[in-house]
């Protein structure tokens, strides 16, 4: 892999490793469509009920979002591969937090003291509290 200096005409130089970095107006006003297009899409989806996937359909699309800028507007698309040495280890450590971290948040009620099940947030006290907005604006949860 070569190195080599590029001058922009203004005494600046840039220092190339070894690859092109080809870019153009059209591509990011292309790539900018797309995300307009995704953006609508959207909007277009959370109108409409799929139940449970409702939120796995959104943040599959805003992935898609978010890597289009990543890729293009960020210029990694262009970058040499250690990017990838960057990359696959913090996804895996996120997806390993992940998998580690729903079980607990899912039986976190599972097994408490007594003095932590009397101060317990519970269904009943949300409603109450929504009712009561509308009323007074503030209110005092549910005596249990």
């Amino acid at each position: 892999m070569s190195a080599h200096a590029h001058n922009d005409g203004h005494g600046h130089g840039e220092l190339q490793m070894g690859h092109h970095h080809v870019s153009s107006s059209a591509m990011f006003f292309n790539v900018l469509v797309v995300l307009l297009i995704l953006t609508v899409v959207t909007v277009g989806a959370s109108r409409i009920d799929f139940g449970p996937a409702n939120m796995l359909i959104a943040m599959l699309i805003a992935s898609v979002k978010a890597s289009l800028v990543i890729l293009f507007f960020m210029h990694v698309w262009w970058e040499a591969n250690w990017k990838y040495v960057l990359t696959i280890p913090a996804a895996m450590m996120a997806l390993f937090l992940v998998i580690m971290l729903v079980p607990d948040i899912g039986l976190r009620n599972r097994m408490v003291s007594q003095e932590r099940a009397i101060h317990m947030a519970r269904p009943s006290d949300l409603l109450v509290l929504e009712k009561a907005s509308g009323d007074a604006g503030h209110a005092a949860p549910a005596a249990h």
